[in-house]
Order: C-alpha cells, then structure tokens, then sequence
C-alpha cells in the first residue's frame, strides 16, 4: 500500500525517528500506525543490545533543587559521543527525565527507568531514542542529597556537577555552600571527614605507606608507625573538611565555614563527573 508523506511525518513527530526509518516501519506494518510504533521500538532494542557493552564517556550532568531548597538531585544521562551529548534534544531529554523523576520523588535509577513517560516508561523511552540516535544512551548516575541547605553546582561544561547540604540555611551560609561545591569540585574529595573514608581505601593507603618506607630503607618494625603517618597526610588532603581552603589555603574548609557562621558545616555531598 502506498504510505503518505503526511502519515511519515506523524510518525516521525511521534517518535523522533527519521525519515527512512519511519516510511519503512509504515509500509512493513501496512499502514497500522501503532504496529509502526512497535517496529521502531524493536529497532531500537536492537540497536541498544548490540552496543550494550559501549562506554558512555560523553553526555550533560543535569540538577534539581526544591522549593525548601533542602533537597537536591542530580543526574547523568550519558552517551557515546560528544557530538550526541551537545544537541539540545540530548539535554532536552535529560531534563524531561529530571523532571518525572523529581515529580515521582525517585530514589535511585531503577525507580527512574521505571517512570511513566509518553505512554512508555523511561526505560522504553531510552531504547527508543538508542534506536533513532544510534548510540548507547543510559542514566549513569542518579544522586540525592537531603539536608537543612542544599546548595548545588554544574561546571561549566556540564559534565561536572556537585550537591552540599549544609546543617544551617540563610545568606551567608548559602554562598559558603557555592564556595564548598565548587572546592569539591576541584578537588574531589573522597568522603565529608576520615570517618567516612571506605575502609577498603584506609587498607589500601596503609599498604602502599609500608610499601614506600620499606623500599626506601626504612626498619620493618617502623613501617606502620610511617604508614599511619602517611595515612593522617591523606585524610588531610583528600576528606572534604580537612581539605585547605582554595580561595584561602590558610584555613582548612572546616574553619572556612567555622569564620563564616558559628557551628556552620557540611553534613554531606555528592559529585557526579562524566568522563
């Protein structure tokens, strides 16, 4: 049967497939408009299967505040390449996807994919924009932070993003949590104090500590002595709060708040980097 340029473009609107693919669809459907539908979404599980094991190194880190500004999230929505991740239907879409997410109050990226989105869910969605782009698309990160003051912070160049919740709201405190995210940012700290440093980070240091003493000479019986030393280094350089200050190395970020407001801190953060 003949397939009309008016019934390609409907299908085209509907699913955003190309032009090709959606004559193609039409005419192996017969003209059924939701079998043509049902066709592109099989496209595009096939095309998600097959690049299954793709990396997604490219993509826009995308966030979300309440009203009482005391909770935030953020999220990536990933892809193979950066020529993909810069168009706006790409950011559009991650947005979209934001936003049922913030309306659903998900917590994770499973609860995500399973969100109604244009009579499909999420995840259906991404299998179908998988099979129209071309590229692997997924959520690769999906975080949330809850606290008294959540400030957040993108870089930039989108692909860098960071939420602080502060245990004090107000002014003050509110530019002091800019400062802090964009110090996470910089400089990636591993957790808020050593007390929230992984353990299996802790053995990790201890080793490699022994492991320099030893090859520089050091007696066996004062390897954990220097280890321990270097492990207390570590805390100080790479725990948020022991971290120096970037825009006033004189003061670790605890005093930095501590000068700001009495008593003002960080209770916890999140950074989600693409790349």
């Amino acid at each position: 049967m003949a397939i009309t340029a008016q019934e390609v473009n409907k299908l085209r609107q509907k699913t955003g497939a190309g032009m090709m693919d959606c004559k193609k669809a039409l005419t192996e459907a017969e003209g059924d408009f939701e079998k043509a539908i049902d066709i592109l979404r099989k496209k595009g599980q096939k095309v998600s299967a097959s690049r299954a094991d793709r990396e997604t190194k490219e993509g826009v880190v995308v966030t979300s505040l309440s009203e009482d500004g005391k909770t935030g999230i953020l999220m990536s929505l990933t892809c193979e390449t950066d020529f993909v991740a810069k168009n706006e239907e790409f950011s559009t879409f991650a947005n979209a996807i934001l936003t049922e997410a913030v309306k659903a109050n998900a917590d994770s990226i499973d609860a995500v994919m399973a969100l109604p989105f244009e009579g499909i869910t999420i995840g259906e969605k991404i299998t179908e924009m998988t099979g129209k782009i071309g590229e692997k698309i997924e959520v690769s990160h999906f975080e949330k932070v809850t606290g008294e003051n959540v400030e957040p912070y993108i870089h930039s160049n989108g692909k860098l993003g960071v939420l602080v919740a502060l245990n004090t709201a107000g002014a003050d405190a509110s530019e002091a949590g800019k400062d802090v995210a964009m110090q996470i940012a910089a400089m990636n700290p591993v957790a808020l104090d050593k007390d929230g440093v992984d353990s299996s980070i802790v053995e990790r240091e201890i080793e490699v500590g022994k492991d320099q003493a030893r090859q520089d000479g050091k007696p066996e019986a004062m390897l954990e002595k220097i280890a321990l030393g270097k492990l207390n280094k570590f805390y100080k350089e790479n725990t948020l709060l022991s971290q120096a200050f970037v825009k006033d190395p004189s003061k670790t970020i605890a005093q930095y708040l501590d000068s700001v407001s009495k008593g003002l801190t960080v209770t916890s953060f999140k950074r989600v980097s693409i790349g």
